[in-house]
């Protein structure tokens, strides 16, 4: 759990946004099961909805803003060396957390 806190923080998502602990989770509860990665929308944001006591809309929502805090303000360069090589656009939710599972699957 600290490596993937660790890592969002560096890639400048802030702890104060409720995306934070979304995409926190989220990334816990992937590390666990991956085929939850196979069905983001249906299955991991009502997972994380549940636990957050919130709608899977407003987990997208929340995912959303902090990628996009990420993607405007953040550590872009580490997003990109996370990837492999420079991305063009901001990535979509599901994206961006099938990014990050992979690094810290392979890290870890």
């Amino acid at each position: 759990m600290n490596n993937v806190r660790t890592l969002l923080l560096k890639l400048g998502v802030r702890s104060t946004l409720r995306g934070f602990h979304f995409i926190l989770y989220a990334l816990q509860l992937c590390l666990d099961r991956e085929d939850y990665l196979l069905s983001i929308y249906k299955t991991l944001y009502m997972e994380v909805a549940l636990h957050f006591g919130t709608s899977r809309d407003n987990v997208d929502h929340c995912m959303r803003t902090a990628i996009s805090y990420c993607w405007c303000r953040g550590n872009r360069k580490l997003l990109d060396s996370i990837v492999g090589y420079e991305l063009k656009q901001k990535p979509a939710n599901g994206e961006f957390i099938d990014i990050l599972y992979n690094y810290l699957y392979q890290e870890g």
